[in-house]
């Protein structure tokens, strides 16, 4: 960086907006609004918490919760102090919270009211855990710190911390991500990653100066995560759900006249299908997003009669990007006249991003040509926590290789051709196959097993398993089903299950063709949906 320049910082937008609309309303949770001073001053008040709670630069701070003024509140405040936050997926086993936390090793676990009993296990059993703060109105453990009580106290009291705010390359948040070893990656993103995806973002969407956002996706998400910080340099006014929920969704959207929505293709469905949906006012809405999975036409069709004030951006990108590669923009979201001929693409590569396609030994290939996506730019990740050997392998040669396959055309569309990782994509969550073959491998009645995508209405892909048992044993579909949940989340695991006697389909290196085990569920359809 030029000396000359001015650090980034991501805490500078947020004292930004506090300073040029102090009044102007800036979250909205459960029915309660807090200003963009108000804002500033519980995230100063935050980060004071941290540092008396034995914070230092560096140190991370674990979030478990729903969606919440604090979460937003703990995508600044840690930074504040030069910390870091680690937003924990909440539909995680406890198992797999403990693995997440015993790798990052977090001093503080800050958590909402519904996991306060996750929170007492994940303490017992990981002795990182030095101090756990409780957020929300409803009374605190007396082994917990009150987030409300402390914060009130600090402000009244005018004791805030001086602030040491991270910059520039270091981390700001670790988004954990499922990982091709069975085990989750700390996705690192820094002040960079966030203010060049944000900086993209504001005018790829043509989002305006105080619009009304509504975050109805998870925060332990970037997906939903992005809207955080390109609300905030549009002093916007961000209105949280604690999670999604159909009806809330009409009812905010219509409140709050909310402009802009991020949802997945699952969402729009269950939307467009609530029995009351007509009844609501939605003209608010000026932009939608949607991206994690792809789109049927058929709903993409409804969603474009449905909205018909609202420009439709798909985008395609991963954590690791922070999370932006490509958008295909609302004027190719039609279903009639030449621009509809663009529809099964993820768009075109955003500005602030270089991306190529790659044969196996890393040569660039020409467009039409299928090969690795490649991209390297501001966005991408500084690496993943504490694995130097996986960073070095994904951003060999400088350019993060993301593992999925595509082409480009002579327009420059980005065509997906599906998955060089076995990655399934249901509902807009990514799950590895592996996470949930390494459970099934240890039932004492399966001798081979695979997991696959089939399809599915509602969630574009389903979690199937394909089983061998052992010679004279016996184990049902609910059985197997049931025996993975008790040990990882609910939604990784098989919906169902099928029962093979003959051996697997294998390649020429012994590896099971998963390609010929999906084949009888997708024969006759379009696996990209599009």
């Amino acid at each position: 960086m030029n000396s000359e320049q001015q650090p980034i910082r991501l805490s500078d937008s947020l004292i930004m907006a506090a300073d040029k609309w102090p009044t102007r309303s800036a979250i909205t949770f459960q029915g309660k609004t807090q200003t963009w001073q108000q804002t500033l001053q519980r995230c100063h008040g935050a980060a004071t918490l941290l540092a008396q709670s034995g914070i230092e630069k560096g140190d991370r701070v674990a979030f478990l919760g729903l969606n919440s003024n604090a979460v937003f509140e703990s995508y600044f405040s840690p930074s504040m102090i030069g910390a870091i936050m680690v937003p924990i997926n909440y539909r995680l086993s406890v198992r797999e919270m403990v693995e997440c936390v015993e790798d990052c090793t977090p001093k503080v676990l800050i958590v909402d009211p519904h996991f306060i009993e996750q929170a007492e296990e994940i303490r017992a059993q990981c002795a990182c855990i030095i101090t756990v703060i409780a957020c929300g109105e409803e009374s605190v453990p007396a082994t917990m710190l009150s987030y409300e009580d402390s914060l009130q106290q600090l402000i009244t009291a005018g004791t805030l911390c001086e602030l040491s705010p991270s910059q520039d390359d270091e981390t700001v948040i670790i988004f954990y991500t499922g990982g091709t070893t069975g085990r989750s990656k700390g996705v690192m993103l820094s002040n960079i990653n966030f203010k060049s995806n944000t900086d993209c973002s504001i005018p790829l969407y043509r989002m305006q100066e105080g619009w009304n956002f509504i975050i109805l996706g998870p925060l332990f998400h970037l997906a939903a995560g992005s809207r955080v910080f390109s609300c905030t340099a549009l002093g916007g006014h961000a209105v949280i759900l604690p999670k999604f929920d159909v009806q809330a969704v009409l009812q905010n959207v219509e409140q709050y006249r909310i402009n802009s929505a991020t949802l997945v293709p699952t969402m729009f469905q269950m939307i467009l299908d609530a029995l009351n949906f007509d009844s609501y006012d939605l003209s608010s809405l000026k932009m939608l997003a949607f991206g994690a999975a792809p789109m049927s036409v058929a709903l993409l069709g409804r969603v474009i009669k449905s909205f018909p004030c609202a420009e439709i951006f798909q985008t395609f990108g991963m954590t690791e990007a922070s999370p932006i590669l490509t958008s295909l923009d609302s004027k190719y979201h039609v279903l009639e006249g030449p621009d509809a001929n663009k529809l099964g693409s993820v768009g075109r590569i955003v500005s602030h991003v270089d991306l190529i396609i790659v044969d196996e030994d890393g040569r660039e290939l020409a467009a039409g040509e299928t090969g690795q996506i490649l991209a390297r730019g501001n966005n991408i990740m500084i690496g993943y926590w504490q694995q130097p050997e996986l960073t070095a392998a994904a951003l060999q040669g400088g350019w993060y290789h993301t593992g999925d396959a595509g082409y480009l055309d002579a327009e420059g569309f980005l065509f997906l051709e599906g998955r060089v990782k076995d990655m399934i994509v249901s509902g807009g969550e990514n799950i590895y196959p592996i996470e949930v073959e390494n459970v099934l491998a240890h039932h004492p009645a399966i001798k081979e097993c695979a997991v696959i995508g089939v399809p599915h209405e509602t969630w574009g892909e389903a979690v199937h398993a394909v089983v061998i048992l052992e010679d004279g044993e016996q184990a049902g579909e609910a059985a197997l089903i049931k025996y993975c949940k008790d040990q990882i989340a609910h939604y990784k695991c098989p919906v169902s299950v099928s029962f093979r006697d003959e051996p697997m389909p294998l390649s020429p290196i012994n590896k099971i063709l998963k390609t010929e085990l999906r084949k009888p569920f997708w024969e006759g359809r379009d696996s990209k949906l599009v």
